[in-house]
């Protein structure tokens, strides 16, 4: 059964029927799904949801699906990891990682996004699906696409990593570099889905898309016992993630889940070669100036962000702050998060560690606090960013072992 009662402008409030239309046709403000909480009150409980099976679907009264899910049916569940040794190397107490770099199928928290668009185009009897994309979306919308059996169009900008090419094209899309940076791809992708009778997941079917990262804070504050975090550190790049955290943690709080209200601080982190929501938040506003990137963390590389005002907006209104980091803050923060966790991130996750850091140095994070980082994506994706020493190099003999290492017991 669904729960779905249309879609509503963001800024007029105007309501429409749940169909393919992703702006206010008075306005021109995003559209969002809104929901009879009513009736999911009165069916949906912990005990419910302590009962079914663990992925994303769990919470499927709160997503836009009319119909149960064919494609994705893997993804979410992810772990909330307690990050005690990266918590004492950064000086807190009480930290946790919740870790979408183990994401199925393609290792991101697009997997989720994407599970909800790409069901939402086979409702709507769409002839094919697409994106414009830094590479983390390519690899999940070209998966759920070749396992749904539809065609799938891809656009990426021509510097894309080679790895996460490799990983989009392997599942048979129709992947097409364009020259320009993501919103010269996305300002393509908005013209072709004017033109042709396709789905495009963060074009005309992003009000459904965007639901999906609800999903991400929904297991947060399961695992914790049904309480909401202090603080999450989130990396940003359209900015949808942090606006949906927040939307998706009221909604728990609205429907008696949570056994406290929210007080949940929202802290933003972009590469500083690409900050344009942490920049206005810094100035104190939420009007966002484009930027044109530079920076090793690609995945994060949207100069234009979609909903860059309204993760500005929400990071303000919770009382959190928006900070960005070097392309040397970032790999740093990727390996140090190897290091103490042994989880292996993505250029984003360095620059969540890397802001953390800093807003750990600013005060803005205190060390008895309830904080959780978001991991979005694998280090597998990007591995031409983390420099690595080769390995050093011995004769098959056990005295060449001891005199590399300096004796017997010694251990470096």
């Amino acid at each position: 059964m669904s729960f779905v009662k249309g879609l509503r402008c963001r800024e007029c409030g105007r309501e429409y029927p749940a169909r393919l239309l992703s702006g206010c046709e008075d306005c021109f403000g995003p559209l969002e799904v809104d929901y009879n909480y009513e009736g999911i009150q009165a069916v949906l409980s912990r005990e419910v949801l302590a009962a079914r099976p663990r992925s994303m679907w769990k919470y499927h009264e709160l997503l836009p699906l009319e119909n149960p899910p064919v494609v994705g049916l893997s993804s979410g569940g992810t772990p909330l990891v307690r990050a005690r040794r990266l918590g004492r190397a950064l000086g807190l107490d009480n930290l946790y990682v919740k870790n979408d770099s183990v994401s199925s199928p393609t290792l991101s928290f697009k997997d989720r996004v994407t599970g909800v668009a790409v069901n939402k185009a086979i409702e709507f009897k769409l002839e094919a699906v697409g994106c414009a994309s830094t590479g983390n979306l390519a690899n999940s919308v070209a998966a759920n696409a070749a396992a749904a059996g539809i065609p799938s169009f891809i656009l990426i900008p021509e510097n894309l990593e080679q790895a996460k090419i490799t990983t989009t094209a392997v599942f048979g899309s129709r992947l097409i570099a364009v020259r320009g940076n993501y919103d010269d791809v996305n300002r393509l992708c908005s013209q072709i889905a004017d033109r042709h009778p396709w789905g495009f997941v963060n074009v005309n079917l992003r009000p459904y898309y965007a639901e999906g990262s609800k999903t991400f804070g929904f297991e947060i504050a399961e695992d914790l016992d049904w309480r909401a975090p202090d603080a999450i550190v989130v990396p940003m790049a359209g900015g949808s993630l942090i606006s949906k955290l927040y939307k998706g943690l009221n909604e728990l709080e609205q429907l008696g889940l949570l056994r406290a209200p929210v007080h949940t601080r929202l802290f933003g982190a972009q590469a500083t070669g690409c900050n344009p929501i942490t920049a206005a938040v810094k100035k104190g506003a939420t009007e966002i100036q484009p930027v044109k990137p530079n920076t090793i963390a690609k995945s994060l590389a949207i100069g234009n962000p979609a909903d860059g005002y309204y993760a500005a907006r929400m990071m303000v209104k919770s009382g959190g702050w928006g900070e960005d980091a070097s392309d040397e803050e970032i790999v740093a923060g990727i390996h140090l998060l190897a290091e103490t966790e042994g989880i292996f991130t993505e250029t984003a996750g360095g620059v969540t560690i890397a802001v953390t850091r800093k807003l750990i140095a600013q005060g803005r994070l205190k060390r008895d606090e309830l904080i959780v980082l978001a991991i979005t994506g694998n280090g597998l994706k990007t591995l031409d960013a983390i420099p690595v020493a080769r390995p050093e190099v011995i004769e098959p003999r056990l005295a060449a072992f001891e005199a590399l290492i300096g004796g017997k017991s010694n251990v470096a």
